[in-house]
């Protein structure tokens, strides 16, 4: 994708600078759900890279993976705004250097402590390509995933490593991430950081920024009356339950019931999305409770669900445009 791709998308000039802004991406947490923030300096000084059992080699660092994809959006979005990477870590891997293999954990010194986190995900805002819907300002970003449960640390070097890597937007009010299937690659299988750097390029390259936010805004033309709500979580509850042969015939949910909660309490009283003064919920708005809902999400899995709940929300959009059938609001 040219850079010129992009632009049309900014309504408003905001000044630009070259590369790294300083700032950091997502002041608040785009995602929640057991996650700690940390900075790229302290991953690389002070947390030890895992290696593959059979030879000792190391895999694709969570620094390499940030670091690269830094690299590529400043090479892309060149002369655009880009901040720094908001970053978060979960699952800690815990570990002491063979010096102290006797001593108490509690009088173990820092030095003696090694770590490093299974998971780990981060998003890069570039908020001098925007847009905005229904009042909500929307940045464009990426970002990545990288869980090493997902990865066969008994091998050798050369194994595949997997990764999940987006392009999309980010919206401002709540830091809720917009991402759908054309800007993501949901089980990226690498073997090295060339392989890795060649796959985001050409994911960010053939991105198409204005049909993203086109397919987005649509969501805001279309309202679902208090009634329909209503029937849409019950069917959302009733859906994990139903026979696998039923399940296959309707649109997927990956939303649990715990996800459906947060929706609904949101429903009534989120400041941005809340219902509207006669009951009704813009597709938008329930677009943006069902993202928000996925931050309570593991890091391996929030990508997915975010993307699922787009594709899930506008096969409500063309049920109500076309006034044809839905399981979910029959």
């Amino acid at each position: 994708m040219e850079l010129t791709q992009v632009q049309p998308v900014r309504q408003n000039h905001r000044e630009k600078t070259d590369g790294d802004s300083g700032e950091v991406s997502s002041r608040k947490s785009f995602i929640e759900a057991n996650t700690v923030d940390t900075s790229l300096d302290e991953i690389k000084e002070k947390h030890i890279i895992p290696v593959f059992i059979k030879d000792n080699e190391t895999v694709i660092s969570h620094a390499d993976f940030i670091e690269s994809t830094i690299d590529i959006v400043n090479d892309i979005f060149n002369g655009e705004t880009i901040l720094k990477p908001c970053i978060r870590l979960s699952h800690p891997i815990k570990g002491r250097i063979p010096e102290a293999k006797n001593k108490a954990a509690i009088n173990l010194q820092e030095h003696e402590k090694t770590l490093y986190y299974e998971r780990m995900a981060f998003v890069i805002e570039i908020p001098s390509v925007f847009d905005d819907i229904e009042g909500n300002q929307l940045s464009l970003t990426v970002g990545g995933v990288k869980a090493l449960n997902l990865d066969n640390l008994y091998n050798r070097k050369g194994t595949d490593e997997h990764f999940k890597v987006f392009i999309g937007f980010k919206n401002t009010v709540c830091t809720n991430l917009c991402v759908w299937t054309d800007g993501y690659m949901s089980d990226l299988k690498v073997n090295s950081i060339g392989q890795l750097n060649g796959a985001i390029k050409t994911l960010l390259n053939n991105y198409n920024a204005n049909y993203h936010m086109f397919s987005m805004r649509q969501l805001s033309e279309y309202n679902l009356t208090e009634q329909q709500f209503a029937t849409l979580i019950g069917r959302c509850r009733m859906y994990q339950y139903l026979p696998r042969a039923m399940q296959n015939e309707i649109q997927p949910l990956q939303l649990g019931d715990n996800q459906i909660g947060t929706v609904v309490k949101d429903y009534y009283k989120d400041e941005a999305f809340c219902k509207l003064q006669d009951c009704n919920l813009t597709l938008w708005r329930l677009y943006n409770l069902f993202t928000g809902a996925c931050k309570s999400t593991y890091i391996d899995n929030f990508l997915d669900r975010s993307v699922n709940a787009f594709q899930f929300t506008d096969t409500l959009r063309l049920a109500l445009k076309e006034h044809s059938s839905n399981w979910f609001l029959n």
